[in-house]
């Protein structure tokens, strides 16, 4: 009896290991265990890769605000074009998800998981290092797309005007409003890869969904909000001193407490126990 309960422990840790490596079940132990082992390869990756990968994502975020821009000056003043309009804006997040670009709201989740599981100073320090070169990377390149939207004649004046128009939300509130607003926008996202590994086919509609939340409530996104912001500058509507104060340091901590505290954290506590005993157990072996 013994020989066979040890037996049928074994088989389920072996399925459950199985399970892991393929992201099958949708548990909270086994989501987990996929997006921290994806943390812990992002970890490892050189800083050049990890550069050129955000770089290419704050390029393609551009299309967070031509898309919306295009939709709003062709559609009619009504109450119901702005949820169209706020539609678009989840093209540039589906582009670079399904891309696997290095988007920084991304990596407030997923190489924390990583620190969570092993909190040493050199965890931390290689997380803050994955941090800073995807952020940089990702501002630089919405600095790029965003002046080549506001000095190019590449769009007609109306979808400039539209572009203006939608941009104004990133700077309109005040300190606070804005960090609270970023507090939801990186909870939302944080929460989208989360469960990304759970949904199989339907991770563009998740996607989707989730950022079209971020858009039509009017929440402030670190990428997504920078280049809208840097449009604004670009383009005389605003400087750079609004840019640092009224946008950037409010979201970019907003952005980070809503993925690491509200999610990171709370997720990793749900599932601690099962963690521990997996170390336990791998000590063991």
């Amino acid at each position: 009896m013994g020989q066979r309960d040890e037996g049928s422990t074994r088989d389920e840790a072996v399925e459950r290991e199985e399970s892991v490596a393929e992201g099958l079940r949708p548990d909270a132990f086994i989501l987990h265990e996929v997006i921290r082992r994806e943390g812990d390869e992002e970890l490892r990756r050189t800083g050049g890769a990890l550069f050129l990968s955000a770089f290419a994502a704050g390029l393609t975020m551009g299309f967070s605000l031509i898309v919306p821009g295009v939709l709003k000056a062709h559609l009619p003043e009504a109450q119901w074009a702005g949820l169209i309009t706020s539609l678009g804006y989840a093209t540039g997040f589906l582009i670079v998800v399904l891309g696997r670009q290095q988007l920084f709201t991304e990596n407030t989740l997923t190489p924390i998981l990583p620190l969570l599981h092993d909190r040493s100073v050199a965890t931390l320090m290689r997380v803050l290092r994955l941090w800073g070169i995807v952020l940089a990377g990702n501002m630089v390149a919405t600095a790029t797309i965003a002046a080549v939207l506001a000095y190019s004649d590449a769009f007609a004046s109306e979808i400039h005007t539209a572009f203006a128009a939608i941009s104004h939300h990133t700077i309109e509130s005040a300190f606070w409003t804005t960090l609270i607003k970023a507090v939801f926008a990186g909870w939302l996202i944080a929460l989208m890869v989360w469960m990304l590994p759970a949904t199989g086919s339907a991770a563009p509609f998740i996607v989707i969904l989730m950022t079209w939340l971020v858009s039509m409530c009017g929440l402030a996104h670190i990428v997504a909000g920078s280049v809208d912001t840097f449009y604004l500058v670009f383009s005389g509507h605003a400087s750079m001193g609004d840019y640092v104060s009224r946008f950037f340091i409010p979201t970019l901590l907003g952005n980070v407490f809503g993925g690491t505290a509200l999610v990171a954290v709370l997720n990793f506590g749900q599932v601690a126990p099962e963690v521990e005993k997996q170390k336990a157990a791998d000590g063991e072996n």
